[in-house]
């Protein structure tokens, strides 16, 4: 199933653990999703990083990953509900 124009979001976060759960819910639920996840310590596309620039002295290393969840747009609201629970 190809869900890149029809998808929404359904999770952003920093928590490893709290996206686990997220997954692990929908999973549980028969929902299918897609993730992306975001590293703010690696090079981008387009130039160097915050970290090639600063480095990595004062951040707090749980908060340099966003965790992105996707669920098809007819999933949404199903999905939407399981997680408010």
């Amino acid at each position: 199933m190809i869900m890149i124009w029809n998808r929404k979001e359904v999770f952003v976060g920093c928590s490893l653990q709290r996206f686990n759960e997220v997954c692990s819910t929908l999973s549980i639920s028969g929902i299918k999703y897609k993730y992306n996840v975001v590293d703010s310590t690696t090079s981008s596309y387009f130039g160097s990083s915050n970290r090639a620039r600063a480095g990595t002295f004062g951040i707090n290393m749980e908060y340099t990953k966003t965790y992105y969840l996707y669920v098809h747009k007819n999933d949404y609201d199903n999905a939407q509900a399981l997680l408010r629970n």
